[in-house]
């Protein structure tokens, strides 16, 4: 077992620092957006809070514009972050023992962001008190920049609060893009998502919610079993040249 690191709250705090800074125009353009979708403050301020997704809420606004029904969202946000039941069990091995319920609230916290913070503690065993300080500052800016976010879109002019709808559709095309450079299996499985909503879609064999819950599963599902035959036939034709 490696040795204990980063004892204390406070250093947790300051290794999150860097991801609170991160999040802010992110927290503040979804506060605005959801201001424009027509979200209260308490309503865009409750996801931040009880959500706490990202992309998947960026990705719920865009449904609730559509009229979406709302178990529909919620199953797409729990696909889209299924992800996080990796991230926490491989943290488990690394933190040190705690209480089941301790985990429970910091692993609330874990994102994207401050999985790779405390997951780069390498060969040394992280303590509670840093998780919570990590988690607790990102997750804090993430809440209280929606909510400013949201106050400046209450007090943009009506025109720009319509035209900011536009801007929903440049966020997502700007949180892919960075993911597909130099990631093939990124960008087929986005092409192959897109094909198949748009398929789905505009033959009105599905609602919006409905195509991008299919789309997503489908997708993922046949972009595996492609690189895993794939991977087989690499390891075969790798044994036969060995072989020979």
């Amino acid at each position: 077992m490696g040795c204990l690191v980063n004892t204390t709250f406070s250093h947790g705090l300051k290794a999150g620092l860097s991801i609170a800074i991160g999040y802010f125009p992110v927290a503040l353009t979804f506060g605005l957006l959801a201001k424009t979708t027509g979200l209260s403050i308490m309503e865009a301020t409750a996801m931040s809070l009880f959500v706490y997704a990202g992309a998947a809420q960026y990705m719920a606004l865009s449904l609730l514009a559509t009229g979406v029904a709302p178990w529909l969202i919620v199953t797409n946000t729990f696909i889209v972050n299924i992800r996080h039941f990796l991230m926490t069990a491989a943290l488990s091995e690394k933190v040190e023992p705690a209480p089941k319920w301790k985990k429970a609230i910091y692993a609330f916290g874990i994102t994207d962001e401050t999985f790779s913070v405390l997951a780069t503690q390498q060969n040394r065993q992280i303590t509670t008190a840093f998780a919570f300080g990590v988690a607790l500052i990102a997750y804090s800016s993430w809440v209280i920049f929606t909510a400013v976010g949201h106050v400046i879109g209450a007090n943009l002019p009506q025109f720009l609060q319509q035209a900011m709808s536009v801007a929903l559709y440049a966020m997502f095309i700007g949180l892919l893009v960075p993911s597909m450079k130099g990631n093939r299996k990124v960008v087929l499985l986005a092409a192959i998502a897109a094909a198949i909503h748009c398929v789905l879609y505009y033959t009105h064999l599905l609602s919006t919610g409905w195509s991008i819950l299919v789309a997503t599963l489908a997708s993922a599902i046949f972009v595996e079993i492609l690189y895993v035959k794939s991977n087989k036939n690499v390891e075969r034709f790798t044994e036969q040249k060995e072989e020979n």
